[in-house]
């Protein structure tokens, strides 16, 4: 029996090929705008100065400076270059550091954004914004800042080094696990979630073989387009309290650290959501354990198991359990205290998650 449920398509367009990027002028010209500034982060300069000489006269300017957890301050000179450049849009070109400040500079002065990822994060499909001040990261949900038009193209990805390829892709697993899983999920969702991580389960350790592959480097991008829209149309839970804790308290690394916390937070909640695991089992092989498998695969592809390798210290544990259970996101199973300082000293600790019991 299907349970009742409500779907909310969001007004995106996307454009998927490889090659795609030399479509990006239309793109533009067909959401009306003359004067877009093209957003980066430094190590993406060379990208963002690609796609600005791509656009011609249509690129008011290049701003590389994006950075992780959106700073405030970060997006502030944004918004005011775009004003003083006065451009009527933006092209984020990168992850979800440059994603997310084009999402800040549309949620002040509403300019259309498009998105170009080069990772697999995801954030591109999704209308939720983060901002970091102080020492907090705020999140939120609005449909102003989500990117008009995402142009996905997997020679963009080739430069991607394997070890970030697989954190921005085990980041977007997540986005799968906890919609499965989330109190809005619905049936439509929960096909998205299981293919999406299918896709990038099977697509990640042909990327880390051989980074040249495009048809893999492809596939990685299709699951995360589904792991995108699977976060932007459900409720997170206690991986992702958790990350935005880490991550705006101790910035630590933004995908790392998904890619170490997930594997602790499904196992934290497997014994309480049934349906969530069968569907993860199917998407990963048959697997009976699918926490332990992800844990497993990120080792096989060397991928960061440990909070602590990421640059926390054991004594920031007490600390982080009380900020991540002060206003816990809706989550299967109660969030306590008890149980959540034990996840955080074994993804400290780089220890296999410990399947839970009811």
């Amino acid at each position: 029996m299907i349970r009742p449920f409500t779907y909310q398509a969001l007004p995106m367009r996307v454009v998927f090929g490889v090659g795609s990027l030399a479509t990006l002028s239309d793109e533009v010209e067909a959401l009306g705008l003359t004067r877009v500034l093209v957003l980066c982060s430094p190590e993406q300069e060379v990208t963002g100065k690609q796609v600005a000489a791509a656009l011609g006269v249509r690129a008011a300017g290049v701003l590389a400076e994006a950075r992780m957890h959106v700073p405030i301050e970060v997006a502030r000179r944004a918004r005011e270059l775009a004003a003083e450049l006065g451009a009527d849009g933006c092209v984020a070109v990168g992850g979800g550091s440059a994603i997310g400040l084009g999402k800040a500079i549309a949620l002040e002065h509403e300019l259309p954004v498009i998105a170009v990822p080069t990772t697999y994060a995801g954030s591109e499909m999704t209308p939720v914004w983060g901002l970091t001040e102080g020492g907090q990261k705020r999140t939120g949900r609005d449909v102003r800042v989500l990117p008009r038009t995402v142009l996905y193209d997997a020679e963009l990805t080739l430069t991607l080094p394997a070890e970030m390829s697989v954190a921005s892709g085990l980041n977007a697993v997540a986005h799968a696990v906890e919609g499965l899983y989330a109190p809005d999920a619905t049936p439509i969702i929960s096909l998205m979630a299981e293919e999406g991580a299918r896709a990038l389960a099977a697509a990640l350790p042909r990327v880390v073989a051989d980074g040249g592959d495009l048809d893999a480097r492809a596939e990685a991008q299709y699951g995360a387009w589904l792991c995108g829209a699977v976060l932007a149309a459900t409720t997170m839970s206690l991986h992702h309290k958790l990350c935005h804790t880490l991550g705006g308290t101790l910035d630590l690394p933004h995908a790392q650290t998904h890619t170490v916390v997930l594997p602790h937070a499904l196992a934290y909640n497997q014994p309480a959501a049934p349906e969530a695991v069968a569907a993860l089992s199917r998407a990963l092989g048959g697997v009976p354990d699918p926490a332990r498998e992800l844990w497993d695969l990120a080792g096989r592809l060397d991928a960061p198991r440990s909070l602590r390798e990421l640059g926390m210290q054991e004594g920031d544990i007490p600390r982080i359990a009380e900020l991540a259970v002060a206003n816990p996101y809706a989550n299967p199973r109660p969030v306590t205290r008890d149980g959540v300082e034990p996840l955080l000293r074994a993804a400290w600790a780089g220890d296999a998650p410990t399947p839970l019991r009811r």
